[in-house]
Parts: structure tokens; C-alpha cells; sequence
């Protein structure tokens, strides 16, 4: 087996990533961008997605990272949204990008329509919550994209199955995708409802990081693998699980944590990169093979569809949002009223991803008689395009349409004056559980380090504080900023002299080592305080 391939997708994505992120373009774009062109470099490897490694691989690892980092109270507090979106609209767009591909391409039957209405139905949010982020949405839209890309590949892989089983002649019927979509999405709940509080008792009595972070790891291929063995949702078990673990994450070990968190952003971090790397590696694939639908017709076919997939959710989004308002007036007790500028991003963030690509490759090559799928390569053409253009033309107009919008930006100082009462109410807490600690002659302590206690406690209570300071009108520094700069110079200096000690042979490199993790976790811990 060749690895060499595998480690220049994996190495040469990353550092395209990392250059990203000193560029005003989102990384998405970049890799893809840089992925069109290296495609068509001599040499280059064949990287055609594999959708038996892409589904089962790549796809759980990723939701799982997406699902802990969400917040299950903020999506159950926008579950309608969220419903409306990633069950909704995926049909909606499956029935209408289907009718339109059926009356655009000539011979084209209306079960392979269908097949590529599924394909392109579900957006992949990543780019979305990413651009998001960077310009400063409000959480709730955010939130609403995070829950959508969570969900909506579920139905979107549902509905295709019903859509193939229907073009390839096994017949199929309202019934049955009915049943279908039933089992797959309340048996994926199910699996994920009966995996979840094993796994969670299991990494709550695991005493050894390593043990635990390598379950961490392994959590979302089970939760996956355990629903499709009953042909049930893989992609809703291991979102049930992973909302459940990261809501009750505070009950694991603080030196999991720690751990996790480290290897799961690297995790997302080569897979995110990888796959919208690998996205635009697929264009020679695609374009061998169109046939007769070469050329100006099979652009014309790919513009035309995807100008009916931005038109098709902006049609979904407006009546989605403003209509349950206007049926429900309870709705309209509970929810501040909606403006036209939410919906409008909503609408423009749905940008298509890796995993329509991976489900248009799963397409069969033949029919139930032994026929060739019909139009099998127009398929993973427009299927592709569409990635692209989405990915392309949203991608890059999404951060300035959100500055045009306007939104209001975050509150920082609402923020930290609610971090701070938050903490002063905990060190409250943490002060009485000391006073009552120490009242017991079992925890008696020189009086050195129950004052060491009780400082720390006081700087933790105190640096919320001090970050609504004013600034060092010589160096420009916020409080925070000087006193992490100080402890980076002093610890800086205690490391130094760690490793002379060492070089001199007056301590081993074990004992170096375990000098230099006691000072990464103080510097660690300082930076956790005043971030």
C-alpha cells in the first residue's frame, strides 16, 4: 500500500489551511481553489472519493467534533428552526432540484432528477458556521447552522436511498420512503438514546486519560457502525451521543479535557482540510465521461441548476421563518419578532459540501436489469458544480453580505459583566466549601498554604474584573495582556534555567520533563484566567 499519497493530501491541506488563516479568504475556499488547480497537475494522484471510506471515516469524526463543541440547550431552544431546516427544506430541495433537473436535461428520468435532488439537497454548514464566526453573527443564526448541518444529512441520505431503490427498479413508493425515513431517523435517536449513558458512565470511571481520550476517539465509529447494523441513522446516533457527552463534559477528569480537547481540534482540523481539499481534487473524475452532454450544454445544465438551488432555499427560508408567526400566537408570545436580514444569511449560507459528493459516488453503475444508470456521469458533474458554485459564489460574498447587513455586533461588555457575577457567585461557593474544609482538623493546613488557597481563589474572582480595566496608555496592553506577558517572561526564565540544570547533569531529562509539564500547566492556567 502506498502511503505517500495520504501524506501529501494530509500535509499539503494542512499547510494550505495554515496559510488560510492569514488571508482574508476562508480556508474552505482556499483548499478547494487550490484543489481545482493541483487536479490538473501532471503527476498527481488519483484522489476519487470512496464513499465507503468518506460515510463511515471521515463523516462521524466530524459531527462528533461539531456536535460536542454545539450547545444542546441553545439547539433545543431553536428546534423548530433547526427541523424546519434539516428536515424541510432537504425534501423541499430533493422534490424541487429534481422537477427542475427533469425539465432541463433532455432524457433525463425523473427517478435519477430525484437521485441528484437528494444528492445536492443537504448544505454542509462547515464553511457557514465558520465565516459566522470570524464576522461576528449572533449566536442564534449560528446556532441554526450548526443544528442544520448536523441533522440534515440524515434526511438527505434517507431520501436517496428511497430516490435509488426507485431509479434502479426495486420499486419504491410514498409508503415506503415513509417507513424508511422513519426507521432510519427514530432508530438512529434510539441507538444514540441507548449509547450514550454507557459511554458516559464508562468515561467517567476511566481513571486514565490515555484510556480515556483513545474512547473518546472511538466513540463516534461506534455510535455510527451500531445504527447502520440496523439500518437506522449512523449520522443521528452519533449526534444524540456526542450532545449528550459534551453537555455532561464537566463530570470527566480535568486532565481529559485537557487532552481532548487538544486532539479532537486536530482531528477536525486535518479532516476539515482534507475533505474540501479532496472537493476540488475531483474535477478531472467529473469531467471524463459527460459525452454528449460536453461542453456549452453541460454548463448551461450547471448554472441553471444552481441558480435553482439558491432560489429553492431562499423559497424554503422566508416561509419557514415568518409563517409559524403568523399561524401561532403563542409563537408569537415567546419569540422576539424575526427581520427580513436573519433569513437572508440563512438563505445564502447554504453552501453544499463533501458529503452530496460522497453520496453521488455511492450511485450504482447499473440498474436492477443490468442497465447503466441513467446519466450516471451528468450526475457527479452537476452534482459537483453545484459544490463548487455554492462553496465559491456564497462562500466568498457571505462575510461582506454580513458586514452590508449590519448586525449588531456582540456585546463584550454584557459578556464579561455576566462572566464575572458568574464568578463571583462560584468563588462564593468555593470560599464557603474552604471555611467548612479547613473547620475539620483532618484538613488542617500551614497557614502559608490555606493563604495560597484563598489568593488563588481571589485572582481567579478578580480577573474577570480587571478586564473591563482601562489600558496601559504606554504599551496599549489591557491588564490581561501585562499580567499573561509577565507570567510567559517568568515561567520563560524557570525553563531556561531547567534546561542548564540538565545540560549541566545536575537532573536527568525525566526529571526535566516532569519540571517543564509542571510549568506548561502553570502558563497554561494562566492563560485560561485572563482568556
Amino acid at each position: 500500500m502506498d502511503v505517500m499519497p495520504l501524506l501529501l493530501l494530509v500535509a499539503g491541506s494542512a499547510a494550505i489551511a495554515a496559510v488560510a488563516r492569514r488571508t482574508p479568504v476562508p480556508a474552505p475556499l482556499l483548499l478547494v481553489a487550490v484543489g481545482l488547480a493541483v487536479s490538473y497537475l501532471p503527476g498527481v494522484p488519483d484522489y476519487t472519493l470512496d464513499p465507503d471510506v468518506v460515510l463511515p471515516l471521515l463523516l462521524p469524526p466530524l459531527l462528533y467534533t461539531s456536535a460536542t463543541d454545539s450547545s444542546y440547550l441553545d439547539l433545543r431552544a431553536q428546534t423548530r428552526p433547526v427541523a424546519l431546516l434539516s428536515v424541510g427544506y432537504v425534501l423541499f430541495a430533493t422534490v424541487v432540484v429534481g422537477l427542475a433537473a427533469y425539465a432541463l436535461v433532455p432524457g433525463l428520468p425523473l427517478t435519477a432528477a430525484l437521485v441528484l435532488g437528494a444528492v445536492v439537497a443537504p448544505p454542509d454548514a462547515v464553511a457557514a458556521t465558520a465565516v459566522a464566526r470570524r464576522v461576528g453573527l449572533p449566536s442564534r443564526i449560528t446556532t441554526i447552522l450548526q443544528g442544520e448541518s448536523l441533522l440534515n444529512d440524515a434526511t438527505a441520505i434517507t431520501a436517496y436511498k428511497v430516490a435509488v431503490a426507485a431509479a434502479i427498479g426495486e420499486g419504491a413508493s410514498w409508503a415506503g420512503g415513509i417507513k424508511e425515513f422513519l426507521i432510519a431517523s427514530v432508530g438512529g435517536v434510539a441507538v444514540g438514546l441507548v449509547l450514550m449513558a454507557p459511554i458516559h458512565w464508562l468515561r467517567t470511571h476511566l481513571k486514565e486519560p490515555l484510556l480515556q481520550n483513545t474512547l473518546s476517539l472511538l466513540i463516534p465509529f461506534v455510535a455510527y457502525s451500531a445504527a447502520e447494523q440496523f439500518h437506522a441513522s449512523g449520522v443521528l446516533a452519533v449526534v444524540v451521543v456526542a450532545l449528550y457527552l459534551g453537555h455532561r463534559a464537566w463530570e470527566v477528569d480535568f486532565a481529559t479535557r485537557l487532552q481532548e480537547e487538544a486532539v479532537w481540534k486536530m482531528v477536525a482540523f486535518v479532516l476539515e482540510s482534507a475533505v474540501f481539499a479532496l472537493i476540488g481534487l475531483q474535477l478531472q473524475f467529473v469531467l471524463r465521461g459527460l459525452g454528449e452532454y460536453e461542453g456549452a450544454d453541460a454548463a448551461w445544465y450547471a448554472v441553471a441548476l444552481f441558480l435553482v438551488v439558491v432560489a429553492a432555499r431562499f423559497l424554503w427560508v422566508y416561509p419557514a421563518t415568518f409563517l409559524p408567526r403568523l399561524l401561532s400566537a403563542r409563537i408569537r408570545e415567546r419569540e422576539d419578532n424575526p427581520t427580513w436580514r436573519g433569513p437572508v444569511v440563512i438563505a445564502w449560507a447554504g453552501m453544499r459540501g463533501v458529503v452530496s459528493l460522497a453520496i453521488a459516488f455511492s450511485i450504482p453503475l447499473t440498474l436492477h436489469d443490468g442497465e447503466p444508470f441513467p446519466h450516471r456521469n451528468l450526475v457527479l458533474f452537476l452534482t459537483f458544480t453545484t459544490v463548487i458554485g455554492t462553496l465559491v459564489v456564497q462562500g466568498l460574498t457571505l462575510p461582506p453580505l454580513i458586514r452590508l447587513l449590519k448586525f449588531p455586533g456582540r456585546d463584550t461588555q454584557a459578556e464579561t459583566l455576566a462572566e464575572a457575577n458568574a464568578q463571583a457567585q462560584a468563588s462564593r461557593a468555593a470560599e464557603q466549601r474552604l471555611d467548612d474544609l479547613l473547620s475539620d482538623e483532618r484538613n488542617t493546613l500551614p497557614p502559608p498554604l490555606a493563604d495560597r488557597l484563598r489568593t488563588v481563589l481571589e485572582r481567579r474572582r478578580n480577573a474577570v474584573w480587571e478586564r473591563l480595566g482601562q489600558v496601559n496608555p504606554v504599551t496599549g496592553e489591557t491588564v490581561d495582556d501585562t499580567y499573561r506577558r509577565l507570567s510567559r517572561e517568568m515561567i520563560s526564565a524557570e525553563r531556561e534555567v531547567f534546561v542548564k540544570l540538565r545540560d549541566g547533569r545536575y537532573i536527568d531529562d525525566e526529571m526535566l520533563r516532569t519540571l517543564l509539564r509542571r510549568l506548561d500547566l502553570e502558563e497554561a492556567a494562566a492563560y485560561r484566567e485572563t482568556a
